[in-house]
């Protein structure tokens, strides 16, 4: 069975009482439309950083380290982006409304019309008259476990493209695309979340692994 393709959910950013940012998912596809890439990464890359400080001193052969606190997850993918086969051009505009049928297929001749939607996730956006901040993703693949790299919920730090095949007329049908997300933890499920390895819970009488999944993970 066939992989199911990686996809690419904006949200939304919605204030908090106290005036922070908080991510969740819209309804609102037509502002925040789900991606889908052509094809697959062959690979992915998670890298977690984490501080430590110190200073030497002669009495040592090594510096005395001091924990300075762990880095957010990051996640690197490289995604190949072709429509010199021809790919069709399906997006909603292009589809009648009336019974949603497929109605003016067009090849896709500037493989720029599908990296764009991604370059568009770097951009500040304006909501209600209001600038606000690029959005975070939530970047889905296949049926991941609870607690597995993905879906992994981040802000995009660093994009590439690379153009490696051109038409006559000199537009772009094959790139490249190096994208890097930075993890992004809402402030509640910051305060709760940790390596799993490391956590150690107390079970109280009537608790499941179902109620105690929900209280940790939000999901039963």
């Amino acid at each position: 069975m066939a992989l199911a393709k990686l996809t690419i959910i904006p949200l939304k950013w919605e204030k908090t009482q106290d005036s922070k940012y908080r991510a969740v998912e819209s309804e609102d596809r037509a502002n925040y439309p789900e991606i889908t890439v052509l094809f697959n990464p062959e690979s992915y890359a998670i890298k977690k950083g984490v501080s430590w400080s110190g200073s030497s001193q002669k009495e040592y052969n090594a510096p005395i380290l001091d924990f300075g606190g762990g880095g957010s997850r990051e996640l690197t993918l490289e995604l190949l982006f072709d429509v010199s086969e021809g790919v069709r051009n399906s997006r909603l505009q292009n589809q009648n409304q009336n019974n949603n049928r497929l109605i003016d297929s067009t090849a896709i001749e500037d493989v720029r019309e599908e990296t764009n939607k991604l370059v568009a996730l770097t951009r500040i956006q304006r909501v209600g008259g209001k600038e606000q901040p690029p959005p975070a993703c939530k970047v889905y693949w296949g049926k991941a476990p609870t607690n597995s790299d993905f879906p992994f919920v981040g802000v995009i730090t660093n994009l590439t493209q690379t153009f490696t095949l051109f038409k006559s007329d000199g537009k772009p049908i094959r790139a490249k695309v190096n994208i890097t997300f930075s993890e992004y933890l809402n402030p509640e499920d910051d305060k709760r979340r940790t390596d799993p390895e490391l956590t150690t819970r107390i079970v109280k009488r009537g608790e499941t692994l179902s109620s105690i999944a929900a209280d940790v993970y939000g999901n039963p």
